[in-house]
Order: structure tokens, then sequence, then C-alpha cells
């Protein structure tokens, strides 16, 4: 029996998902066409923002690669623009970018087509510069603009037009936003919570226009924009003008194919078209009972419903969604549901003054709580900076349940009802299993538990993939890792004894390390060939890792391909969440100089550096330094490399130890100061620290770090695999020495067995609990030659290594990366 011909028009986050939840239910009953106008596959479109300030790569926002549509016997056909669908042949026919055409038959037709940006009507909006915020291609060209220009205006003071506003911002550009109503994201904050947003982006160096009506649009002599003009005569200067000001059903298709439009595409309780029953529409294009949804969950909820009628189980209804609003704009947590206007206006229409309000305030700490209560039920609430209890009062909401009985408490939470107190980071483990935690996806906490004991998930992108949580727009990743920390029993990234690398491939990690050793792989490409990897040049989460199982695999000889490692270690520094970098030079064993402390002063007064901070590692750190100045920065403080970006040795902390401390046993400093620089440019599967004790008082807190060493009269203790993250792990006791020289070559023994042994981001706790301590103690208290071998292999593999920032072209640094204002 052949199997029935699907054609989807769009491939957007609604559709794709609409095809995933097919797939689940009856993966084998259709042919399955998708076209794309973008050359993309499926992305997260609500991530474009971080992309756009630098925070993400393009890379990280795909939801499904092309080996996704692969894998499940799907033909894409991107950069792909359907022009007709002739409805009585039922066929879709569509043109490719260079002008060739395609002619699919279809049993059931789908549109995705989402929406289109408005555009201003007003003179000037075909200028260069103009542009909408919408997708990949105007993110492009908006970080393109912000290389070359320095004055832009985004139209628009919606959450779209501040997240376009605090990218360009971070990439260097004057913003000033401009928009017509009284305060900002009118439809998702009452007067108050849009007051303190427009606030605390001014404290961040936003300009707001507020009431302002753009009149027209000027331009320069090249036909650029020059300035946006205002009803009342006035103006402001911009190279660059971004539209944000909403966006409307894409119905051009439907319309064409005659089918009714109002609104959208106007769709019954089944997705179905009124006109046609064979086609379906769903996500932003489509209109059913008279509202189109922008939110992402309710599009999920369409799709879920629509993919049980495509797979012949129409049982499912869709009757339309109550939206909750849970935001984090340019990092400011918002919350609005119900009608939280209460009697300052009705958010929905229709709603009387016959509401109470209840509202806490406090502006200094930047939190605002209002919520709006009729008739003893809950029917609206608006949170601004604490919106940890959103979901509860969103479910309060859906449920109608009276609150008469928990109004004295509601305002402080779901912790405060009954005996519970404040819970803070144990919230995940009380909350019951039916609780919402993933709006966007609608996923409980029972679900999340449920694929996480059951499939045997140990990371949030594992999650991700099994359940969708905190896979659209983030706001619920916090809540999402506490859950993985509680149920899986340990540190949520911990990596668990048999994982896939990444979906590229069904190898594991150590069947990698094993043939990259085994084969002596040393390039990127060999390794793909010879393990017949589903892509050729693998993927984010694969080049990292396999890059670093080369370089510890076969030292000297395998060669470092950067562009396989993370932004962070190709910049080599720490990009902040303003856009701007860290610079952290490296203090032996935290002992310093006048010399060096000056240097360090000077750099910070001529490059106007804003933050100067002292580290937990005993370092100082250089807050907020332009890209651009990084190579000056480092050339004029002449101080080695911290790594502080990179998995590698970070720090060796001391205490003053013996030469100092009437109490001390050992000089604790002279000894960190040998380790770390012994060992400084020690890259590893993850970042490693080393503290020095002087005595068994343990000022150097050696008791939660990779490798701590504690002087005591007799010698030193050695303690291993401990580790102060998230979830803190107390170090082992390892064995006891008698010399510094001891000291040396145990730890450079056992670092360079988890060199060689270690999987890519699993940290020294995680190897030791894999591998169990007594292997650890075979391998280097009962090998003596193992270990001598061990502690020799990592001075080769060091010898030589080049310092980043002062040995450009050894180490393979692009200098272009540094240019100003490079992407």
């Amino acid at each position: 029996m052949s199997k029935m011909k699907l054609v989807m028009v769009g491939n957007g986050m609604a559709g794709v998902r609409t095809l995933e939840e097919l797939l689940k239910l009856a993966p084998d009953l259709f042919d399955i066409t998708v076209f794309g106008s973008e050359v993309h596959p499926n992305y997260n479109r609500i991530l474009l923002s971080p992309v756009l300030a630098g925070e993400q790569t393009l890379d990280e926002i795909i939801l499904n690669p092309l080996t996704w549509y692969q894998e499940n016997g799907i033909e894409l056909h991107t950069g792909c623009t359907v022009t007709q669908v002739d409805r009585v042949k039922r066929e879709v026919h569509a043109q490719n970018l260079d002008g060739s055409t395609v002619v699919k038959p279809y049993d059931r037709l789908l549109l995705a087509t989402g929406s289109n940006p408005f555009m201003l009507p007003i003179p000037g909006k075909d200028l260069k510069g103009v542009l909408a915020y919408r997708d990949i291609a105007d993110t492009q060209a908006m970080i393109d603009a912000a290389k070359q220009y320095k004055e832009a205006v985004v139209i628009g003071g919606g959450l779209l037009g501040l997240e376009a506003a605090n990218g360009l911002m971070k990439r260097g550009m004057q913003v000033t936003v401009v928009h017509g109503a009284e305060w900002l994201m009118e439809r998702q904050l009452d007067k108050v919570a849009g007051g303190l947003l427009q606030e605390s982006l001014e404290e961040r160096g936003m300009k707001f226009l507020m009431r302002a009506q753009t009149q027209e649009l000027k331009s320069d002599p090249d036909g650029r924009v020059s300035a946006v003009c205002f009803k009342d005569g006035s103006h402001v200067n911009a190279q660059l003008v971004v539209m944000a000001v909403g966006i409307r059903p894409n119905t051009a298709l439907a319309e064409s194919m005659r089918l009714h439009c109002d609104r959208g595409i106007v769709v019954s309780d089944t997705l179905q078209t009124i006109t046609d029953p064979r086609i379906y529409a769903v996500g932003e294009c489509a209109s059913h009972r008279g509202i189109a949804y922008g939110l992402v969950a309710p599009l999920f909820e369409q799709g879920k419903v629509l993919a049980t009628h495509l797979a012949q189980m129409g049982i499912g209804r869709y009757t339309g969604s109550l939206t909750s609003t849970k935001l984090k704009v340019t990092g400011i947590d918002l919350f609005s549901a119900g009608d939280f206007m209460g009697n300052n206006g009705a958010a929905t229409p229709g709603l009387a003054d016959d509401t109470e309000e209840i509202i806490l305030s406090d502006p200094h700490e930047g939190v605002y709580k209002k919520l709006v209560i009729r008739n003893d039920q809950l029917v609206g609430a608006c949170l601004f900076g604490d919106t940890v209890d959103g979901s509860w009062y969103f479910k309060l909401l859906r449920e109608g349940r009276s609150v008469a009985d928990i109004r004295d408490r509601l305002m402080f939470g779901e912790s405060n009802i009954g005996d519970v107190g404040h819970e803070g980071h144990s919230k995940a483990a009380s909350m019951p299993d039916e609780a919402e935690v993933c709006g966007c996806n609608g996923v409980s906490k029972g679900s999340i538990c449920k694929a996480i004991r059951e499939k045997g998930l140990f990371t949030l992108d594992e999650v991700r993939k099994q359940t969708k949580a905190s896979a659209s727009c983030g706001s619920c990743t916090g809540l999402v890792e506490q859950i993985l920390m509680f149920t899986a029993g340990g540190d949520y990234s911990a990596t668990p004894k048999k994982k896939a690398v990444c979906a590229c491939t069904d190898h594991s990690h150590q069947e990698v390390r094993d043939a990259i050793r085994d084969e002596k792989l040393l390039t990127q490409s060999a390794v793909f060939k010879f393990l017949n990897w589903r892509t050729e040049d693998g993927c984010p989460t694969c080049r990292p890792a396999i890059n670093y199982y080369r370089l510890s695999s076969w030292p000297k000889e395998a060669q470092d391909d950067t562009q396989s490692r993370y932004i962070n270690e190709r910049s080599h520094a720490n990009i902040q969440k303003d856009g701007t970098y860290s610079v952290i030079p490296r203090m032996w064993g935290g002992e310093t100089t006048a010399d060096e402390l000056r240097r360090i002063a000077d750099v910070v007064d001529k490059y106007k550096i804003p933050t100067v901070k002292v580290t937990g590692g005993q370092r100082i750190d250089l807050l907020g330094v332009k890209k651009e100045d990084l190579v000056n920065v480092w050339k004029d403080i002449g101080m080695p490399s911290g790594h502080a970006y990179a998995k590698a040795l970070r720090t060796v902390k001391t205490c003053v130890g013996s030469e100092w401390c009437r109490m001390g046993t050992q000089d604790s400093t002279q000894m960190g100061k040998d380790l770390e620089r012994a060992m400084w440019r020690m890259y590893a599967p993850h970042k490693v620290k080393f503290a020095v004790s002087g005595c068994p008082r343990n000022c150097a807190e050696a008791g939660i770090k990779d490798v701590g060493i504690i002087g005591v009269e007799s010698g030193w203790e050695m303690y291993i695999a401990g580790n102060g993250g998230i979830k803190t792990e107390v170090a082992q006791f390892f064995t006891k020495v008698k010399t510094a020289e001891e000291v040396m070559e145990y730890t450079g023994a056992f670092m360079q067995l988890y060199r060689e042994e270690g999987w890519y981001l699993e940290r020294t706790v995680h190897y030791v609990n894999r591998v169990g301590m007594d292997y650890v103690k075979k391998k280097i208290l009962e090998d003596e030659a193992g270990r001598k071998a061990l502690w020799a292999k990592l001075q080769f593999a060091l010898e030589g290594e080049p310092d980043p920032w002062f040995e450009f072209d050894k180490a393979g640094v692009d200098t272009r990366q540094f240019n100003a204002l490079s992407v």
C-alpha cells in the first residue's frame, strides 16, 4: 500500500513541531515534503536575540538539523518558495533561488507560513538600512550594519524591539527606542512594571522616546537612512532603523488559493481550513475562533491536536489557549497572565471595575508584583523581577479555584502556603508531579522526572531533546536543571556510563577515544570518516570533543583545529553578558608584585575598564574590556594568560604557609607556584583547579578542588576529585608523600591519566566516580613505572605549548577577530 503524500509549506517552529508529533503517532503513514523559503533548517526564532547580541551562534539555535529530516525520510527543500497551489489537481508549485521549479502532489496540505513583520507605511521605509527583525537574514544584516555605523533607532517598545535594541547596544551602537504607547510592552505589562523596565534599561544606556509618532525617514546622498523624523518636528540621527511594530499573519498564498482568511487562515477546532478539509493551517498564520496566536505555547498545542488528525486518530479538539507570558527581557524576568490590568484598564475587553488588587512594590530591589482578584478568584498577575511563582499563579488562574483561604499569603508565593518555608533552590523537589514546568511546550515535572529515570538522562541537552522542556524561550531552564539534579541523584552535568557523543553518531566517548588512539587518527576528517559520522563536518557538540581527544592522544602530531573550539577559547577571553570581555592574567599561586599591580592599574586607566575584581582564585579580573582592545590590553599587562576561559588549569590557590604564617608547617605558596608553573598550559577534558594549604587548618580550601594538597609535619597529604560547583563534592584522600618533588609527580600523573581517559566535559569527580578510586590508585600509587611514565607524558605534551596572547601564530590565533566591532 503506497503512502499518502503530506506537503508542508513553511519550515518554522509550529509546523515542524506538528511533524514531530505526527512521527511519534504514525511514522509510516505519509511521504512528507517540506518547503522552506529560508536556506536554513528549522531553528529557534526566539533565540535570534542572543545571536544578535553575540551570545550564541546560528549552529546553537538549530532545532532540527538536516540529519533529522534525512533520518525521518522527510524531503526538505530549503531556499524554495511556494508560488502556487492547484487545489483541483492537488499540486504544490515552488521555485528555487536559482529559478528552477519543483512540483509536488499532495493528499494533505499543511500551511505553516507564519507571519510577516509589519512595516510602517511612511516615506523612506524602503531606504537602505531600514530593516524588520524576523529571521536570520535580518539578524545578519543588523550585525553587518553594526560593524560600520554607530547610531540606530528601533521603532517599537515591545519584546522584539527591546531585544533588538539590546543586541545592537552589545554590538557597540548607540540605540534609541521609539515607542508610540505610554509605557513599554503595554500588552504584557501594566504601567508600573513598564516604567520599572524602562528605568532599568536606561541605566544600561538605552535611550527612549515615548508617545512618539514617526512621520518619515530621511536619507543621505547614497540613499541610506540618515534620520527618523517625528510629527512634532523633532528628529533622531540613525544609519540603521529597525521596525519592530508587530506582525501580520502571512496569508498571501492562502488568499491566492481562495481559502477563507480573516485575521489569518480561518481554521476549525481540528485545524482544518473551513474552505478545504484536505488543507490544514497551524501557527501564526492560522486564525482560530477569531484569534491568531503569536506565542509559542498555543502554537505547539495546535500542533499536537493537528498531528492526531493527520495520524487518523481524530479525537483531539483545539478549543483555544489561555496564555501567559514569561519572558527574560535583556536579563530582566517578567511574567503576566490573564486580566493583569485590573481597575487601571482592562487587559481583556469587558473586564468591569469589580476587581481587587494586591500589590507588592520594592523599586530599590527591582521587584514588583500585582495580583488581580475578582469574586475570590485570581484573574490576573503581573510580575517584574521575581517571577519564580509565575507558573503557580497561572495554575490558580486556569483552575479558577477560590483563593479566599490563602489570600493573606498569596503574594508571597507557593512555598509560603501551608507550613512550608521558602525553599529557594529546593523548589523543584517540592513541586507536585502535575505542576507545569515548561509553559511553551506544556511539560510537567512528572514528565521530566519520568524521562530522566526511564531513559537515563544526565544532561540538560538530553532533557531538552526528550521532553522539549526549556527548548523554546528558555525561561524555565533553571527549574529544569534543579529537577535534573534531584532526579538524577547528582550534578546534572555528570557524564553517564554510556552515551553517544552527539546526534551525529552512535559511538560513545570511550569508543571515539579508543579509535583515535588505536588507529592514530590525527585529523577531524579522519575521525569522521573512520567512524562513519552521519555528517561530514560534525556539529558544535562533537567537534570540540574530537579536537581535544586528538590533541591529548597524539601531542605534537595532531594539529589543533581552532575552529572546533568554543567561542571563548577561540577568542582566548571570557565573553560577558554585555558583549565585552574579561581579562584575567595569571598570578602564580596567587602571588603578585608591585610592578604587576602598576601595569594592571595603568591598563585599567588607559582602556577605561569599568570593573576590577579580585576573584575567588586569588587573581585580578578586569571586566568590561572591548574586544578590539584585548590584544593591546594583554600586551601592556605583559603577564601570562590565566586561561580563565578554557578547559584547562585555571588556578592554584594557596595560603601564605610556613614562610609567613606561625601555624604553617610547609611552604604552600612555593609549592603552589611550582605546580602552576609546571602545568599552566595544560588543556584537559574540563576546567581544573588546584589548591595548596600549608597546614591542616586548610585556609586554601583544598578539600573541594580537583587536586588539593595539605601540608602536615611529615610531608604532604594529597586529595583528588573535589568540586565546588553546582553540587559541592568533597575531595577524597588519595595518598601521603614526603617531598615537593613527589607532590609534583603524583599530581602530574593523575592529571595525565585524567587527560587520557576522561571524557570531554567530564569533571575529575565524575571521572573518578566512573572508573573508581581503586583503579586510579592502582594506576598511580601501585605502579611506580606507570606513574613516572604518565608524568613524563604530560611534561612532553606541555613542552613548548604557546601562550595564546604572546605567540599568536604558534597558538593558531586569528587576530582578525579582534578588529573593531568584529562579529
